[in-house]
């Protein structure tokens, strides 16, 4: 995609039960900015596809997908995004949680997306985190999921891998929220430090 400028993105990150995935699709839901999960895009591989086949090899093993080939797969995800006007680069903002999911994958990511801020979900209480997870793993039938063991597991995966994150972009791109408060004012947080940006006041004053 080195033929397209850099798309203009915000991120979201935060330890699992923090409500990323809450955040990302309300503001999915709002004009002008476009939501991608790094979920979306393994649901909606072509898997007769060579890349495809590529994930299918590792998946069927029970291994994770390696960076390279998870970046590849979502820049195939989102030039189609591109080539059939769902996502329009040049009026939308790219909204992204789950990806990129550590260092590695923000580098090679770095030459597709201009990332305008990080909204870092913080919840150092992970009792409530953990609560949020057993409620949300049970209401969706994911019962191997409401498992301490697996939670604790999965905190332990976001410390290490994810959360380094938060320096490889630091500085004033990154914006603490606290993700215990109720999820109208984590949105209305998000969306306050979204509307003093440049990138935004160009984008409002767009006819479009």
């Amino acid at each position: 995609m080195s033929d397209l400028p850099r798309f203009r993105t915000f991120l979201i990150l935060g330890a699992p039960g923090s409500g990323k995935g809450t955040q990302g699709k309300v503001l999915g839901s709002i004009p002008r900015f476009h939501h991608l999960a790094c979920g979306d895009v393994f649901r909606s591989l072509d898997t007769r596809t060579a890349l495809g086949q590529k994930f299918v090899e590792y998946s069927s093993r029970g291994e994770l997908v390696p960076d390279d080939l998870t970046v590849q797969l979502w820049r195939a995800n989102i030039k189609q995004r591109v080539d059939g006007h769902v996502f329009k680069p040049e009026i939308d903002f790219l909204v992204l949680d789950g990806i990129p999911r550590n260092v590695e994958q923000a580098k090679y990511m770095e030459k597709d997306i201009e990332v305008l801020k990080v909204f870092h979900l913080s919840c150092p209480d992970r009792t409530e985190l953990a609560r949020r997870l057993r409620k949300r793993a049970l209401k969706d039938n994911r019962f191997d999921d409401a498992n301490e063991a697996v939670i604790q597991q999965r905190f332990v995966t976001y410390e290490e891998e994810t959360k380094p994150i938060l320096e490889h972009y630091c500085g004033d791109r990154i914006v603490d929220i606290d993700a215990s408060q109720p999820p109208a004012k984590v949105l209305y947080d998000i969306l306050g430090s979204i509307m003093t940006l440049d990138a935004w006041h160009e984008i409002e004053k767009m006819k479009i």
